[in-house]
C-alpha cells in the first residue's frame, strides 16, 4: 500500500490513499457527500437508519484515541458504518498484551505504534471512509476538526481537559473503557442537542372509525386495531370525510384513553365527522441539554445496564475514579488479583467518598475489590459488548438519529469469573507473556486452559457468525487440543460486507466460511478451524453424525431463520450440547443460552405467528402498500416462477398429468391452463411478442379487473345495513388508462417483458424507444363487462370459490389440446427463482412498477425501491453496531459454559435496544418439570433402551420396568403400533425386530451412521389415565 503524508496533517498522520488490491479509497468527498449512498453496499443499514441520518453521517469527521482492544473494535463499527472520516490516534506501541483484543495486531506488530499498525487493515474495511493515523499529542486546534472525539485508555485528567475544550466548541464526547469484566461509557453532545427521531420505529397508521366534536375529541380505531400510540406521541389526519379540517392539521398530541381510542384536542370548531380517515404518527424532534464531564462526575445520571444491579451504578461510578486516581499515583493500573494493590483502590475510594458533596452512605469494598483485581484484563467479548454500544452513540451523534446515553452507562459481567468468585495471584499472572495474558489475568490460567480444549461448532458465518468467530480466535477457543468447526453454504454479497467484516470487496463470490476462517486465522494462527460448506439439516445427518456432536462441547447458532434455529436446537437437546443462540433485528439484539438439565430450550417458546393478509384483501381490498407488494410478489411468483415450473415438469415428468389429475378441488383445471398458456397460447418467438404479452397483462391487472370490479360493485353501492361498501378499510379503486409517456408505465412493460423473454432464453431489450414503437402495433381488446362473475368479499367466499367442483368437460378438452412433451422438444423454458439484490435482472423493477401501479389503482402512497425491497423481499434490517454487542455478550456467556457454572442466576439471557437505549438481562427460564408415576422427568431426559428387541418385547419392556401401557407408538412421521390398528396388522408387526418395523412402515432402509432410533410414546400410567413421558433413544446393534 502506498502510505503518504495526507492533506493539513503533520508529518506524524498518514493515511492509505490506494489499497493493496489497486481499488482507489474515496476520500469521503465524492459518493457519501451527495444524496447517492451506496444502497447495494449500505441497504441493509439503510432500513435501520434512513438516507438523512446516513448522509449526515457521510459528512462526520471522528476521532478515536487509544488503539488497544476497545479503540480498534470502536474504530472497526464505525468504518463500516459510513462516517466521512476516522482519525485514530495512538502515541503508544504494541505489547504482548494488547494481542489479548486487539485483532489487528500481530507479533510482527510488536514495538510498533499500534495506530500505525493497524492502519490498512482498519482503512480496507470501507472504501468509502478515510483513515488516518495520528501519533502525536491532542492539542485544541487538532480537536477542531472532528464530530466527534472518542476518548479510550486516557487518563482521567486529561479527559477533563479535552472534555472542558469540546464542550466549549460543541464538538461531542464520548468516553469509553472496559477494565477486566466492567465496562463505562460517557456521553456529553453539547449544551442543545437534537433527535430527530427517539426510537427509529415505523410511525404509527390506523384507520378511523370515529372522531367526536369535543374540547378533547376522541377518536376510535377501526374495527378494534389497536392504535399502539402512548401518551405525547403526535399524530396527523388524512382522508376524514366531514371533519375535513383535521385533514393534514399540525401535529396534535396524543392521549391514550385505552387500546382502540384515544384523544388529540380540540375539535368544536371543526365540521361534523361523517366517515372513514387514516391517523399516523409524526415523530417529533426532542432538545436535549448535557453536562460537561467535569459537572457530571458530581452530578451523574445513568442508564441502567442490568436492573438486578441497579444498586452498582453509583458504586462503579466511583470506583473508576479511584482506579485513575491509583494509575495516577503509580503509572500502572493495580497487579491482577493482589491483595495489596486491591485495598489501596478501596481506601482511594473511601477517601473520594468522604470529600464529595454528595457522599455515599456505604462502600460495596467486594465489588471495589473485585474492580482492581482484574482492572488490568483486556476480554475481546467486553470489548465487544462496549465497543458495539459506544460506536452506536458516535452514529447518534452524528446523525440525531436515536436517543443517546444520559450520561453514564457502566456494565459488568463477574458472573463470568469461577463460580468461586476468586482467582489466585499466582494463576493470573503465569500466562503474563503470551498473547493470552490480559484474558488469563481475569480468569486464570485454569480456564485458559479449558478455553483451548473446547471443540465448538458455529452454525453461519454471516454477521453475527463473523463476530463470533473474531471473539472465538482472540479468547483462544479450540487453539490447542480442540477446534471450531463453522458451516455456512453462502457465497460472499456486496451487500454483506457493511457488516460482515471479516469480508472485503475482493471476496465477493467466494464462500462465506472458508474466507472467514481465513480471515481469522490471521489473526490468531494458534486458533484451528474447519471450514464446511453445508446446510444443517435432516440431509446432512450423514456428515452431522452422532461421532461428530459427541465430540462437541457447544453449539453457536449465527442463523437468519427460524426453521434451521429449531433444527439446531432440537439436536443440542438429543446431544444434551450447550447451545449459544442470538438474533439481531436493525438495532435490537438478543441473546439465549441454553444448557442441560437446566433450562429450558430454544423452541420451549416461540413467537406468535406473522400476520397474514386475508386473501380478500390481496386479490379486491387492498388499502396499504404492505398489501400491493405481497401482491406484486404473488404477481412474480406466479407469472415467471409457479406456472413455468409446473410447464417444465409436463415437459420433462412422464407422471405429471397423473398427479396434476390427483390434485384436490379446481386445481387441475388451473394447473393445465397454465401450462397451455406457457406452452402453446402465449409462447414467445420474439421480443416483441413478450412485449405485447406485457401490454395486455397491464390491461388486464390494471384497468379491465378494476373496471370489473367496479361493475359489480358501483362506487355507490351500499350494502344491507344502508352503509356505503367503499368505505372504512375498502379504497374504491380506479382503472388506469395506459400511457407510454408515463415512466411508471414503461417501467412494467420494459421490466414484464424482459422476464418473459428471460423465461424463454430471448435476448433482452431496454431500449424505451424501440419498445414504444412496437407497442403501438399491439391490439388491445375493447373491455366489456362480463354478466353473472362472482367476487368474494370475505375470506370464507374466497374459500368457497377456490374449493369448487372442476368443469371435468373442460379439462378433458384441455387433455387432448396440449401437444405430447415430444412435440415441444425445442422449447427453452426457465423458472425464474426471485432474487431481490440483483439490480440487472429486473425482478425488483417489476415488484416495484407492479405494487405501485396497483397502490396508484386505490389512491395508496407508493414506496420507493428501498423500501418495497424491504418488505417485498422480507429483509431483516441489521448493522454493525448491535452485532458487535450480541456476539460479545453470547461470549460472556461462553466464558460461563467452558468452567462448568451450573447455577441457573449466573448465566443472563439478553434482550437490548440500541435505539432507546435499552437493555434488559433475566435468568434463563428453567426447564419445566413433568412427571409420570411419581417420576420427574424434563425435556433433557429420555428413556435410553438397548437393542434389538421385537415390537412386542419393546411393549412389555415399558409395562414392566416402567409400569406404563403404550397405546401408541411413532418415528418421526410413521406410525408404527397403535392400539386402533386391525389386529391382524398389529400381530405381523408385534414379531417384528424394531428396525425392522421402521423399514416396512417408512419403506426406506436405515440410513449406516445412524446409532439410535428416535421413537415417540403416548401412554397410559397404572391407573389408565394419558400420561406425558420422555421420548426413547433405542439404541442400534454396533
Amino acid at each position: 500500500s502506498l502510505v503518504v503524508p495526507s492533506f493539513g496533517h503533520s508529518s506524524a498522520e498518514v493515511t492509505t490513499t490506494l489499497d493493496l488490491h489497486g481499488e482507489m479509497a474515496q476520500n469521503g468527498s465524492t459518493a457519501q457527500n451527495t444524496a447517492d449512498i451506496d444502497e447495494s453496499l449500505y441497504s441493509r443499514q439503510l432500513y435501520v437508519l434512513g438516507h438523512e441520518a446516513m448522509l449526515r453521517m457521510a459528512r462526520s469527521d471522528v476521532l478515536i484515541s487509544g488503539m488497544r482492544g476497545l479503540g480498534v473494535e470502536i474504530a472497526k463499527n464505525i468504518i463500516l458504518s459510513g462516517v466521512k472520516s476516522v482519525t485514530i490516534h495512538d502515541q503508544g506501541v504494541c505489547t504482548t498484551a494488547d494481542l489479548s483484543s486487539q485483532f489487528y495486531l500481530n507479533e510482527s506488530s510488536l514495538g510498533k505504534n499500534r495506530a500505525e499498525a493497524c492502519l490498512q487493515a482498519l482503512t480496507e474495511l470501507n472504501t468509502y471512509v478515510t483513515v488516518a493515523a495520528h501519533t502525536q499529542p491532542l492539542t485544541e486546534d487538532f480537536l477542531k476538526r472532528f464530530s466527534v472525539v472518542v476518548l479510550t485508555d486516557t487518563p482521567l485528567a486529561e479527559q477533563l481537559s479535552i472534555s472542558s475544550f469540546t464542550h466549549a466548541h460543541n464538538i461531542a464526547l464520548i468516553v469509553a473503557d472496559t477494565r477486566g469484566l466492567f465496562g463505562q461509557i460517557f456521553c456529553d453532545f453539547g449544551e442543545t442537542f437534537r433527535v430527530v427521531d427517539t426510537n427509529g420505529e415505523q410511525p404509527v397508521s390506523v384507520m378511523v372509525a370515529s372522531i367526536s366534536k369535543d374540547k378533547e375529541a376522541v377518536v376510535t380505531c377501526l374495527d378494534e386495531t389497536r392504535h399502539g400510540l402512548e401518551d405525547g406521541d403526535y399524530v396527523t389526519f388524512t382522508e376524514v370525510s366531514g371533519m375535513t379540517e383535521i385533514n393534514n392539521c399540525p401535529p396534535m398530541k396524543v392521549k391514550v384513553l385505552g387500546p382502540y381510542t384515544f384523544s388529540v384536542g380540540d375539535t368544536t370548531q371543526f365540521g361534523d365527522y361523517l366517515r372513514g380517515g387514516i391517523a399516523t404518527q409524526v415523530k417529533m424532534p426532542k432538545d436535549i441539554k448535557f453536562k460537561s464531564l467535569k459537572d457530571a462526575l458530581t452530578e451523574p445520571e445513568y442508564v441502567i445496564s442490568d436492573f438486578a444491579k441497579m444498586d452498582r451504578q453509583d458504586q462503579l461510578h466511583l470506583g473508576f475514579q479511584a482506579l485513575h486516581a491509583y494509575e495516577a499515583k503509580h503509572s500502572r493500573l493495580p497487579r491482577p488479583w493482589n491483595k495489596e494493590d486491591a485495598a489501596e483502590v478501596v481506601a482511594l475510594a473511601k477517601e473520594k467518598n468522604a470529600s464529595s458533596a454528595k457522599p455515599l452512605e456505604s462502600l460495596d469494598e467486594k465489588l471495589l475489590s473485585a474492580l482492581a483485581h482484574i482492572s488490568s484484563g483486556s476480554l475481546c467479548p467486553m470489548q465487544a459488548v462496549i465497543g458495539g454500544i459506544t460506536a452506536q452513540e458516535i452514529m447518534k451523534a452524528c446523525s440525531g438519529k436515536f436517543n443517546p446515553i444520559q450520561q453514564w452507562f457502566y456494565f459488568d459481567a463477574l458472573e463470568c469469573l469461577p463460580q468461586s468468585g476468586a482467582v489466585s495471584e499466582e494463576s493470573a499472572t503465569l500466562l503474563a507473556d503470551s498473547r493470552y495474558g490480559a484474558q488469563a489475568c481475569v480468569l486464570g490460567a485454569e480456564v485458559q486452559k479449558k478455553l483451548a480444549a473446547q471443540k465448538y461448532f458455529l452454525v453461519g458465518a454471516g454477521a453475527i457468525g463473523c463476530e463470533l468467530l473474531k471473539n472465538f480466535a482472540m479468547m483462544g477457543l479450540g487453539a490447542e487440543d480442540g477446534c471450531i468447526y463453522i458451516t455456512d453454504m453462502d457465497i460472499i454479497e456486496r451487500s454483506n460486507l457493511n457488516r460482515q467484516f471479516l469480508f472485503r470487496p475482493w471476496d465477493v463470490g467466494r464462500m462465506k466460511a472458508g474466507t472467514a476462517a481465513g480471515a481469522v486465522k490471521k489473526m490468531n494462527p494458534d486458533v484451528k478451524i474447519v471450514a464446511h460448506e453445508n446446510r444443517v439439516g435432516v440431509d446432512t445427518e450423514n456428515i452431522y453424525t452422532d461421532d461428530f456432536f459427541e465430540a462437541l462441547d457447544g453449539v453457536a447458532n449465527a442463523l437468519d431463520n427460524v426453521d434451521t434455529r429449531i433444527y439446531m436446537d432440537r439436536r443440542c437437546v438429543y446431544y444434551r450440547k450447550p447451545l449459544l443462540e442470538s438474533g439481531t433485528l436493525g438495532t435490537k439484539g438478543n441473546v439465549q443460552v441454553v444448557i442441560p438439565h437446566l433450562t429450558e430450550s430454544y423452541s420451549s417458546s416461540q413467537d406468535p405467528p406473522e400476520k397474514s393478509i386475508p386473501i380478500c384483501t390481496l386479490k379486491n381490498f387492498p388499502n396499504a402498500i404492505e398489501h400491493t407488494l405481497q401482491w406484486a410478489r404473488d404477481e412474480f411468483e406466479g407469472l415467471f416462477r409457479q406456472c413455468a415450473e409446473n410447464s417444465v415438469q409436463y415437459l420433462k415428468d412422464p407422471r405429471f398429468m397423473e398427479k396434476t389429475l390427483k390434485l384436490p378441488g379446481n386445481q387441475p383445471l388451473e394447473v393445465l391452463e397454465g401450462v397451455k398458456q406457457m406452452l402453446v397460447d402465449e409462447r414467445p418467438t420474439s421480443f416483441a411478442d413478450c412485449i405485447a404479452w406485457a401490454r395486455l397483462r397491464f390491461q388486464d391487472q390494471y384497468s379491465n379487473q378494476i373496471r370489473q370490479l367496479l361493475y359489480n360493485f358501483p362506487e355507490d353501492q351500499t350494502t344491507s345495513s344502508g352503509a356505503l361498501f367503499w368505505s372504512g378499510p375498502k379504497r374504491c379503486p380506479k382503472p388506469i388508462e395506459f400511457d407510454p409517456n408515463e415512466t411508471l408505465h414503461m417501467d412494467y412493460i420494459v421490466a414484464a417483458a424482459n422476464l418473459r423473454a428471460a423465461m424463454f432464453g430471448l435476448p433482452k431489450c431496454t431500449d424505451r424507444e424501440e419498445i414504444a414503437r412496437v407497442l403501438k402495433l399491439v391490439k388491445v381488446p375493447p373491455f366489456e363487462p362480463r354478466q353473472g362473475v362472482r367476487i368474494a368479499v370475505t375470506d370464507a367466499e374466497a374459500q368457497q370459490s377456490m374449493g369448487g367442483p372442476t368443469d371435468q368437460e373442460r379439462l378433458t378438452i384441455l387433455q387432448k389440446e396440449l401437444p405430447t412433451p415430444a412435440c415441444l422438444k425445442d422449447v427453452k423454458l426457465t423458472p425464474l427463482e426471485f432474487e431481490k439484490d440483483d439490480d440487472t435482472n429486473f425482478h425488483m423493477d417489476f415488484i416495484v412498477a407492479a405494487s405501485n401501479l396497483r397502490a396508484m389503482n386505490y389512491k395508496i402512497a407508493p414506496a420507493d425501491r428501498l423500501r418495497s425491497k424491504l418488505i417485498a423481499g422480507k429483509i431483516i434490517p441489521a448493522i454493525a453496531t448491535t452485532t458487535s454487542l450480541v456476539a460479545g455478550l453470547v461470549c460472556l456467556e461462553l466464558y460461563k459454559l467452558v468452567q462448568g457454572h451450573n447455577k441457573l442466576e449466573l448465566y443472563k439471557n439478553g434482550f437490548v435496544n440500541l435505539a432507546l437505549p435499552f437493555f434488559g438481562f433475566s435468568e434463563p427460564i428453567a426447564a419445566k418439570k413433568n412427571k409420570y408415576n411419581n417420576h420427574e422427568f424434563t425435556l433433557w431426559d429420555r428413556f435410553e433402551v438397548q437393542g434389538e428387541m421385537t415390537l412386542r418385547e419393546f411393549i412389555d419392556y415399558f409395562k414392566n420396568e416402567h409400569g406404563i401401557e403404550i397405546t401408541m407408538l411413532s418415528q418421526g412421521v410413521c406410525m408404527l403400533y397403535s392400539f386402533f390398528m386391525p389386529a391382524a396388522k398389529v400381530e405381523e408387526r408385534l414379531k417384528l425386530l424394531m428396525s425392522e418395523v421402521v423399514k416396512k412402515v417408512s419403506q426406506r432402509p436405515i440410513d449406516p451412521h445412524v446409532r439410535a432410533l428416535v421413537f415417540e410414546l403416548c401412554c397410559n400410567d397404572k391407573d389408565g389415565e394419558d400420561v406425558e413421558v420422555p421420548y426413547v433413544r433405542y439404541l442400534l446393534p454396533k
